[in-house]
């Protein structure tokens, strides 16, 4: 400024701020310092999204759509700027335009202390109310289906595996202690669909293909993996392995890999299971692939994503590698093999909600099972190659043992967004349905708030 013009301007605000005891030496000394300036905290432009689980919110919103606006205006007064609807649930059924596969006719939730069959009597479009709520609100939205899934046993059986016998071979099959069984003659609640199977990864990149057609601001997909660790020894994906290991013809199978009825790592490896381990990385990591193209077909500009949990260090035994292709495992865990980081999927990624399902008591640090140490590692293994990566706590099932009193969960909620934030690209709620059953609004507000000030 030029300073004649300086001079004369303090002698005027000198005058001004005498009555209010304010030198103007030291208001010029705060603009020459830049500390009337406003500081931009980096977290308020980082992504807050919140879950909303089918089944959970069903009694709320499968027949009311002015439930879903009223939700929504919650979600958004608390300071989310992202929905994520689930619309594919683990019966395997959808609740968006398809034909290939059949809608939601019901679902189960706890309504009470009562689990109750809530029936779907509406006829419009479950999916599209939410997005025409959240344009109105000005909230981005996306969608989310449960992947690998087929069916449910809820009901003496609901879904596609329970109705379609011509399907019975898409089916996972379990190493068990019995033998190799399809997972439709065991106890598994949910019925998983082998991700080894070609005509299964064509029937959900079609629903994908449909599910782009809406006007969502991305696509999450969850459960994109195997079942566990006894999964999948089909005949389909045992031809898959043996080729991808030259043409090898397993002489023991399953024992060389994993012997019968194992479910953990045994202290010991068989021959090949170290391969097998990274096989099912890649299989993962060609669907996902498959199924980021098929999005990508219909809408170029649509985020394609993932759900994953954030203990990377035991992940292998649901077959994915959610790291960054750079990032090597086999310097830090036994079980990889230096080929098994080729198959890491970030790369494919745009977006990626990382669970940071720790205990409300373990809401800071640096390692697994802390929710930052979830979120920083993360970021440390996708290596930047996923632009967007957000995690953030399950506030409903994270006190399974009742150790933790209310107002500590309460606390840990407000803590856990700039936690969660301050090391990762944004912050994730799962599920909105605690947040409404336990009146925690307030507190989520509270956090993103104090976060993003």
């Amino acid at each position: 400024m030029n300073s004649l013009l300086k001079i004369l301007v303090e002698v005027l605000f000198a005058c001004l701020f005498a009555a209010c005891g304010r030198e103007a030496k030291n208001y010029w000394d705060d603009v020459d310092n830049g500390k009337d300036d406003p500081i931009e905290n980096p977290n308020a432009a980082k992504p807050r999204y919140i879950w909303i689980d089918a089944a959970a919110n069903f009694p709320d919103f499968a027949n009311s759509k002015e439930n879903i606006a009223r939700d929504l205006s919650l979600a958004k007064d608390a300071g989310f700027t992202d929905i994520v609807v689930d619309v594919r649930p683990t019966t395997g059924d959808v609740l968006f335009k398809t034909d290939v596969v059949d809608q939601v006719k019901y679902l189960y939730a706890w309504i009470g202390s009562t689990y109750t069959k809530v029936e779907r009597s509406a006829t419009w479009d479950y999916l599209q109310a939410f997005v025409d709520e959240a344009r109105k609100q000005n909230l981005k939205i996306h969608a989310a289906i449960n992947t690998f899934v087929g069916g449910h046993v809820i009901n003496g059986g609901t879904g596609l595996l329970f109705r379609d016998a011509s399907k019975a071979d898409w089916a996972t099959q379990l190493n068990l202690k019995t033998g190799i069984v399809n997972v439709m003659n065991t106890g598994e609640s949910t019925k998983f669909l082998n991700p080894a199977h070609p005509d299964v990864h064509t029937f959900l990149c079609n629903l994908l293909k449909d599910l782009a057609k809406y006007d969502l601001d991305g696509i999450f997909l969850d459960r994109g993996r195997f079942l566990n660790l006894t999964t999948d020894f089909s005949d389909v994906t045992r031809k898959q392995f043996e080729a991808y290991l030259g043409g090898v013809k397993i002489q023991n199978y399953p024992d060389d890999i994993l012997p019968l009825g194992v479910s953990s790592l045994p202290s010991t490896y068989p021959q090949y299971l170290m391969k097998w381990l990274e096989f099912r990385a890649k299989v993962i990591c060609d669907f996902m692939q498959k199924a980021r193209s098929a999005v990508k077909s219909v809408n170029s500009k649509m985020k394609f994503g993932v759900y994953v949990g954030g203990w990377y260090s035991t992940y292998y035994d649901v077959g994915v590698n959610w790291a960054a292709s750079s990032y090597d495992p086999s310097r830090y865990y036994k079980w990889a093999t230096a080929k098994y980081k080729n198959y890491g999927y970030a790369e494919y990624m745009d977006q990626m909600l990382i669970g940071a399902y720790a205990s409300p008591l373990k809401v800071f640090g640096s390692t697994e099972w802390t929710m930052a140490g979830f979120c920083s590692l993360a970021k440390e293994k996708t290596a930047g190659k996923c632009s967007i990566v957000v995690g953030g706590p399950d506030v409903g099932n994270w006190d399974t043992d009742n150790k933790v009193s209310q107002e500590q969960e309460n606390q840990a909620i407000v803590q856990s967004v700039k936690a969660c934030m301050d090391v990762c690209d944004g912050y994730f709620l799962f599920d909105m349905i605690h947040l409404k059953k336990a009146e925690q609004w307030q507190y989520a507000k509270q956090g993103i708030q104090q976060a993003i000030k």
